[in-house]
């Protein structure tokens, strides 16, 4: 099948949620004054209007938008206003995780199977009694991340040293299809859209994302852009390839038995057996690379950890709250992810 690579066309601005958010187009579309970080004090850390107005303003550091010029990924007014929001969503995860005692604790935790399905599962629930609709609402809710699959962490490593950045861009060089731009795991992901008859192109469901599936794209964003996190995005790394291979098992189990289609089961059965060799690698190399090299930043790496799983318990209980009582997870003015048709 041939597909535009992700990233080759630039979404447009996504339509604002609140003051926030329009704020932020605004200050994209061209010369603006960002609001006062006061103005933030009182907004909901996690809401629609700040998650929305993060992800727009990360969105220029990576493929920018179509009404955007490229020179404002560095404006000075738009570089205050996403400081400003970073700082109240990042003030709120400390507040409101419990990190592990040590980074032992935390990944032995990770690595605990439960015996029953979480009330927040969703590779659960759909390996089990999700319909085709609900695969395609995950998908498309998924798609903010992974057609940009790999692209945050990047960004980590030139700040990592000796067996930590080995080992990363070694992990790094699969995600990015290993010398072959077909296995790009972005470019998979959008053959796997295209199986279930989702539109491909990059950004195309922002639209249709409710905060809580922006909020773990945009920790990513805030943990790789910040060298003083460096810690924190080597935990939230460690914590997304601890936990892929075992939900990926249960996804694509999810797409046989929804007859989603072959592009959309390989992509998690590859899932399956790379992040299984990863999990080895990222935490033995990276993680205690790292660590061996700046052991003062192991409270960072276990606040990743917590703060990724926190934010990830938020959208799998959206998702099943909303599919349980028979809602659609996607926000209400956008609920039928367009197909290719």
């Amino acid at each position: 099948m041939t597909l535009a690579p992700p990233g080759a066309t630039a979404p447009a601005l996504p339509d604002p949620r609140g003051p926030l958010s329009v704020a932020a187009v605004d200050v994209l579309r061209g010369p603006a004054v960002a609001p006062p970080p006061s103005a933030i004090h009182h907004a909901d850390p996690y809401g629609e209007d700040l998650q929305l107005a993060l992800y727009t303003l990360y969105e220029p550091h990576y493929r920018g938008f179509a009404e955007t010029p490229d020179d404002r990924e560095w404006d000075h007014e738009l570089l205050r206003l996403r400081a400003a929001l970073e700082d109240h969503f990042l003030e709120a995860l400390r507040r409101d995780v419990t990190p592990a005692r040590d980074v032992t604790e935390a990944f032995d935790a990770l690595l605990v199977e439960p015996s029953e399905p979480g009330p927040g599962s969703p590779s659960h629930y759909l390996m089990h009694q999700g319909t085709l609709t609900h695969v395609r609402e995950y998908a498309a809710l998924r798609s903010l991340y992974h057609l940009k699959e790999a692209d945050p962490h990047a960004w980590v490593i030139p700040r990592l040293n000796g067996r930590a950045k080995a080992a990363m861009v070694a992990i790094a060089y699969d995600e990015f299809g290993a010398g072959h731009a077909d296995g790009i795991h972005a470019r998979l992901f959008a053959l796997l859209m295209a199986d279930l008859g989702l539109d491909p192109t990059y950004g195309r469901y922002l639209d249709a994302a409710p905060a809580p599936a922006l909020a773990p794209v945009n920790l990513m964003s805030l943990l790789g852009l910040r060298r003083a996190l460096r810690g924190a995005l080597v935990g939230h790394f460690a914590f997304l390839e601890v936990t892929s291979s075992p939900a990926s098992r249960r996804l694509a189990a999810a797409m046989r038995r929804t007859g989603a289609g072959p592009a959309a089961e390989h992509f998690y059965t590859e899932h399956v057996v790379a992040d299984a060799v990863h999990e080895q690698v990222v935490r033995h190399d990276v993680v205690g690379g790292l660590l061996a090299d700046e052991p003062a930043l192991a409270p960072d790496v276990t606040f990743g950890v917590a703060a990724t799983a926190m934010l990830e318990d938020r959208l799998g209980d959206h998702l099943l709250t909303a599919w349980r009582t028979g809602h659609s997870a996607l926000r209400e003015d956008a609920r039928h992810p367009a197909t290719t048709d």
